[in-house]
């Protein structure tokens, strides 16, 4: 295939993707609702998700309630870049037009919700807050690690349950439509799964006399949701744009001298906007008014924050814990602080 035809193909991948999937409302809007989730009160639920949210009403509060940490984890994580995974108040898609773009953008907040629903999920059921499951079953007798046998104990976290039910009802959509967006969701949210799973740790306790480990009782412990948001990142970062293949039924990197996508990988169809000034039809809330670094070279400078367009510095007065001291056996004592820092903050964009 000649670079002509090649691009062309690119190009009909990109528009057919785009018109044959519309983002309208999502579960993600359940975390608006908090614990009171009502499966008839949740806009854009497919028939398997509002059958599943029915015969699973705790499962259903979990998520909800544990939209708002994939979220703060999402805004952590881009917290010094143009896009900062800014949420739209009382949007049902949570995200605005951001995510009709197939962008990488758009890739990594499919994969951390997904993830969002298993590290949620996995927690629940050891802490015993849902009835249909609590440790892993399979965690029974005895096994073997590099420092040798050990035996089944303590509560091991149940991620495999996590990650069928969360397969279930975050995937129902995307089954469904199973168009050229649906596909590059399916494997976004499939990379966020697997990513929780890569961060479960087998944590011991040692018994014998005085001390020795002459036996090891252990269990499969979940991580803090954090590894998984740093890991996503960096697929962020490496995120393979890709066309669809000639049946229509999987993906191809987009161009020859880009890595081939494996499972793990994030995957994106379209080149994301610049998020440097207000653009209603990209999604993009512009940089105008955002705090940025004035010495940094990074992301968070003023010069790359700020798309060039300068910025403003404001003196303001802000109260810290300072002379902080150590007193036994158990308490920090600090005084507070007042100083005056040079705050800057982007300039909007002019207007014409």
């Amino acid at each position: 295939m000649n670079l002509l035809s090649s691009g062309i193909c690119f190009y009909l991948s990109v528009v057919i993707c785009c018109l044959a999937s519309s983002v309208d409302a999502s579960w993600w809007y359940m975390g608006t609702l908090g614990t009171q989730v009502m499966c008839d009160n949740v806009p854009g639920l497919v028939n398997k998700q509002r059958q599943l949210c029915r015969q699973h009403p705790k499962i259903m509060q979990a998520i909800g309630a544990g939209i708002q940490d994939w979220i703060g984890e999402c805004q952590h994580q881009f917290r010094s870049h143009r896009w900062n995974c800014n949420t739209m108040a009382r949007d049902h898609t949570v995200f605005g037009r951001l995510l009709l773009r197939s962008s990488r953008e758009a890739a990594f907040v499919y994969a951390i919700s997904s993830a969002g629903v298993v590290h949620t999920l996995t927690r629940a059921c050891s802490q015993g807050e849902i009835e249909s499951c609590s440790c892993d079953p399979e965690k029974k007798g005895t096994s073997r690690d590099a420092k040798g046998a050990f035996a089944w104990g303590g509560c091991s976290d149940n991620v495999d349950y996590a990650v069928t039910f969360a397969q279930a009802f975050v995937d129902a959509k995307e089954k469904k439509e199973r168009d050229a967006r649906a596909l590059m969701n399916l494997h976004n949210n499939r990379a966020g799964r697997k990513a929780v799973k890569r961060f479960m740790t087998l944590e011991c306790k040692c018994h014998g006399v005085s001390g020795s480990c002459t036996v090891r009782t252990c269990w499969r412990a979940l991580a803090e949701f954090r590894h998984t948001g740093d890991f996503l990142r960096r697929r962020y970062d490496g995120a393979v744009q890709v066309v669809m293949n000639q049946y229509g039924t999987g993906f191809t990197r987009a161009f020859r001298t880009f890595k081939r996508p494996t499972k793990n990988d994030l995957v994106y169809f379209e080149n994301s906007p610049d998020y440097c000034i207000r653009d209603q039809e990209s999604g993009s809330v512009g940089t105008g008014g955002r705090v940025c670094n004035r010495t940094s070279r990074g992301a968070d400078s003023c010069e790359v924050m700020c798309c060039g367009r300068g910025y403003d510095t404001s003196r303001v007065s802000r109260t810290t814990k300072c002379e902080c001291r150590f007193h036994w056996c158990c308490s920090v004592r600090c005084r507070d602080c007042a100083e005056t820092v040079d705050v800057h903050t982007c300039k909007a964009q002019e207007t014409t």
